[in-house]
């Protein structure tokens, strides 16, 4: 079973508009509410490729409600932590010639909520494949992905991780089976100036050295280059098509990855490069016959 964990899931608003001026009324020519998160997202693009998986995380209130019932109607099964007090996020997401997002904080995580968190994790067994998304609520301890990662390390489950900075960094002695750092990721991580291709090899080398048995990193326009366990270097262009959308393409890439490597490292990368660029041209997250038309251009 694959299991995603989404520590800060979110109602998405997305309100489209034909100008933004700040100091007065706007007006909305059209709206529209998705239920958000990394894992959840992640959780989404696997359903729409027929592969089952469970959603873990926290939610409360009203919207965390909202959210639970969003995520089962998308025919994904969902074991959130229901926190006591406070309400899961809203993030507005304003679209005109350029986007604007303003993102909620989210509730506070107790040490409680945490444990029941634990507790579902520990349930996870051989051959379970769980994946960390995105970053994590102030309330939370900066170790938690530590914690997680070594708490299961004793066990045959396929960990991956789709995160930043030292959230990543600090979580490879644990030998993640993949990460998924973008080409801005990687300069931001070791602080540098990536010049081409060669570099982000360099770069992915160097996060493999430090534990990761499979680095995935995505490029935008220039593609994705694969390094796998074996130290063999796979790249993969990117599909045509307009952009439409900016939210959840890495994910969706992470989904078609991890939905498509009992098949191979090759077939692995060309579907999640398909699952990308779906994600990309459409209005939010891909849909299957999006995603096989795209299969078939690589």
């Amino acid at each position: 079973m694959i299991y995603t964990v989404t520590f800060n899931p979110a109602i998405d608003y997305v309100i489209h508009t034909d100008g933004l001026k700040t100091g007065g009324v706007n007006r909305s020519s059209r709206e529209e509410i998705y239920i958000g998160g990394k894992g959840i997202n992640v959780s989404a693009v696997l359903a729409e490729l027929g592969v089952q998986s469970i959603v873990l995380g926290f939610t409360a209130g009203f919207t965390g409600i909202a959210i639970e019932r969003g995520v089962c109607s998308m025919g994904i099964e969902a074991d959130f932590v229901r926190l006591k007090s406070g309400s899961s996020r809203i993030n507005v997401k304003i679209k005109t010639d350029a986007e604007t997002e303003l993102n909620g904080q989210g509730p506070n995580v107790d040490e409680q909520a945490v444990a029941e968190l634990f507790a579902k994790l520990d349930r996870l067994g051989s051959g379970d494949t769980l994946i960390l998304a995105g970053s994590i609520p102030n309330s939370l301890p900066s170790d938690i992905y530590e914690r997680i990662l070594g708490r299961l390390a004793d066990r045959d489950i396929r960990t991956v991780v789709d995160a930043t900075g030292d959230l990543l960094l600090n979580v490879l002695k644990y030998r993640p089976f993949l990460i998924k750092p973008n080409n801005f990721e990687l300069e931001e991580m070791f602080g540098v100036t990536l010049a081409g291709e060669d570099d982000v090899v360099t770069y992915a080398r160097k996060l493999q050295d430090m534990g990761a048995r499979n680095v995935l990193v995505s490029m935008a326009e220039k593609g994705a280059l694969l390094l796998d366990e074996s130290g063999k270097l796979h790249r993969q262009g990117v599909c045509r098509g307009e952009v439409r959308n900016s939210v959840g393409a890495g994910d969706s890439m992470l989904a078609g990855f991890v939905a498509g490597i009992d098949r191979g490292c090759e077939y692995a990368l060309k579907l999640g490069t398909a699952c990308g660029g779906a994600t990309a041209f459409s209005d939010w997250l891909a849909k299957k016959p999006s995603i096989d038309e795209l299969m078939a251009q690589l």
